[in-house]
């Protein structure tokens, strides 16, 4: 059975994001790459501490196991909790890079739908 015909047949929540929502949600990852490739930058840079950096390498990590988790293993109990380590990081993230640098807080506020979309993912899977 293809991928498609699979997720078609999963039975979801009536209050689960449409599929027309998946499409602009992935332009959202442009910002996540600038932002994430800042923090990066700083770090390799010696402007910030690795550590503020860590969060946002594992949440990328988690981020990228997404997408074959569901759609590869069919695994929607890991896949749930890969979402919530998507999330759990991100917050860590957002935080830790918010206490470290007066100069990087935009890369809170340019996150806003990135955590966003992690929390109606994680409600609602």
């Amino acid at each position: 059975m293809n991928t498609y015909n699979w997720y078609s047949t999963l039975i979801k929540p009536a209050w689960a994001p449409s599929s027309w929502l998946f499409g602009p949600v992935w332009t959202g990852y442009a910002i996540i790459a600038v932002s994430f490739g800042t923090v990066f930058y700083k770090a390799f840079t010696k402007q910030i501490p690795w550590v503020v950096a860590l969060p946002f390498a594992l949440n990328l990590v988690f981020n990228f196991a997404f997408t074959p988790i569901p759609f590869g293993l069919k695994n929607n109990l890991l896949a749930s909790l890969d979402i919530l380590l998507v999330f759990g990081t991100l917050i860590w993230a957002l935080y830790t890079v918010w206490q470290a640098s007066l100069e990087l807080r935009w890369v809170v506020y340019a996150n806003i739908p990135y955590l966003l979309w992690g929390y109606l993912l994680l409600v609602y899977n």
